[in-house]
């Protein structure tokens, strides 16, 4: 267990820098996040643990450009951020997509915005298509679609644009046991092909603890980060580990860190 990150600076994708958030909601302020200071490296899969309400979701947020900071430094390649960009991918617990366009559609919407031709994202969606094992659904709008079904062609759209960084807000929250499970197993190999930088918001300790190589642990509001957990298991990794007596000694301590 580490309570602090030695990522070499040279690596650094991700950087917020002694971030504050207040919000003024008319009649009262509330400050979402205060002296909040996380480093993640390049290829690194963090994920944001936190009591509702703690300001986990602000600060992924701040990194997509949907906030802004009240003080602080909020960094993706060493440049501030500003507003949201296609070099940082989100995927929100809802799917999101458009109900009039089909799974193919949506999935390419993000190229044909930024002015590409067929030709030049054909193959990768279809490569992704095949990924997310939605082949032979390309026609079909999201409401003939699963809960999971909609968060996998999600999870494809937002990787088409080839993000440097990938911002996940509880994207399976609102799935059933089983289909979270396969969510998470299908994650899992997706990361693993491409080692792409991802911070992850969950509200799920045993999926923290299986997905992540880092999981950070934030305080009530205003959030503040309070530990951080190194998770060493090896990779590639399968859901087996959960039943491991590390795994348990982990999950035991974090639940801890979160009671407390």
């Amino acid at each position: 267990m580490a309570a602090s990150s030695t990522t070499s600076i040279d690596r650094l994708k991700i950087q917020l820098e002694d971030v504050e958030v207040v919000f003024d909601v008319g009649t009262s302020v509330i400050t979402a996040l205060e002296s909040y200071s996380l480093d993640i490296a390049e290829g690194e899969f963090v994920a944001v643990l936190g009591p509702s309400g703690c300001g986990k979701s602000t600060s992924l947020n701040l990194l997509a450009g949907f906030d802004h900071a009240s003080a602080g430094n909020v960094l993706v390649n060493g440049n501030p951020i500003v507003k949201p960009g296609p070099e940082r991918g989100v995927v929100f617990q809802n799917a999101n997509l458009l109900p009039w366009l089909s799974v193919w559609e949506n999935i390419v919407f993000g190229p044909k915005v930024k002015g590409l031709s067929e030709k030049q994202y054909r193959a990768r969606a279809e490569e992704l298509i095949s990924l997310v094992k939605l082949d032979g659904f390309e026609k079909h709008l999201p409401g003939q679609l699963s809960g999971g079904m909609q968060q996998r062609a999600s999870i494809a759209r937002a990787l088409i644009n080839d993000p440097d960084v990938l911002l996940m807000d509880e994207p399976f929250g609102a799935l059933d046991a089983q289909t979270r499970i396969s969510m998470q197993e299908l994650l899992l190999r997706i990361w693993e092909d491409d080692k792409r930088t991802v911070m992850f918001i969950t509200h799920d300790i045993d999926e923290a603890l299986l997905l992540a190589d880092r999981v950070v642990i934030m305080t009530g509001r205003p959030g503040r980060i309070r530990e951080e957990i190194s998770v060493d298991f090896d990779r590639p990794r399968t859901y087996q580990v959960t039943s491991s007596p590390e795994f348990q000694q982990l999950k035991q301590h974090a639940l801890g860190l979160l009671h407390d």
